[in-house]
C-alpha cells in the first residue's frame, strides 16, 4: 500500500468507432480495441484508470447492446465483463442519436505491460449499427 498519494501523469482520450455486428458474448467475431494500458512494465504507479466511458450512436438505433470485453494476455483471450442496453432512437432535428455512458466500467485499471503483453479493453455492437466509443482515462 502506498504512503502517499498518487496522481496522473497524463490524461488519455481514446476514441474508437465499432460498427460490425457481433453477437457473441464469449469475445470471439470482431471486436474493436478500445483502450490499453501503457506498454512500459507494470509496478508501482503504472496502469491506466477509466475515468469514463461514453457512447454515442452516429445515425438510427434499433434494440441491442454494446458489449464490453477485456484481455490479459495481449488480445488473444478476451472476456465479457460488461453490457450496454441499447434503445431503438431514429435521430431528427429535435431528437439526438442514442447517447450513454457506461459507469460500470469507470474505476477499472488497466495494468502496465505484463509478461510482454498489455492489458486491453475492447467494444462490439450486436447490430451492424455505428458507434464512437470515447475512453476518458488517466496514466498514473
Amino acid at each position: 500500500m502506498a504512503t502517499t498519494a498518487q496522481y496522473a501523469t497524463s490524461p488519455t482520450i481514446d476514441v474508437s468507432q465499432v460498427t460490425t455486428a457481433n453477437t457473441a458474448r464469449d469475445g470471439s467475431g470482431t471486436t474493436v480495441e478500445i483502450a490499453a494500458g501503457p506498454t512500459t512494465a507494470a509496478g508501482s504507479g503504472i496502469g491506466k484508470r477509466i475515468l469514463g466511458v461514453n457512447i454515442k450512436a452516429t445515425g438510427t438505433t434499433t434494440a441491442g447492446a454494446i458489449r464490453f470485453f477485456i484481455s490479459v494476455d495481449g488480445g488473444t483471450t478476451k472476456r465479457l465483463i460488461e453490457e450496454v442496453p441499447v434503445v431503438a432512437v431514429t435521430p431528427s432535428a429535435t431528437l439526438s442519436a442514442f447517447q450513454t455512458n457506461c459507469a460500470n466500467l469507470v474505476g477499472l485499471i488497466l495494468p502496465g505491460q505484463v509478461s510482454s503483453n498489455t492489458q486491453k479493453l475492447y467494444a462490439s455492437t450486436e447490430k451492424s449499427e455505428t458507434f464512437n466509443v470515447v475512453v476518458y482515462g488517466a496514466t498514473y
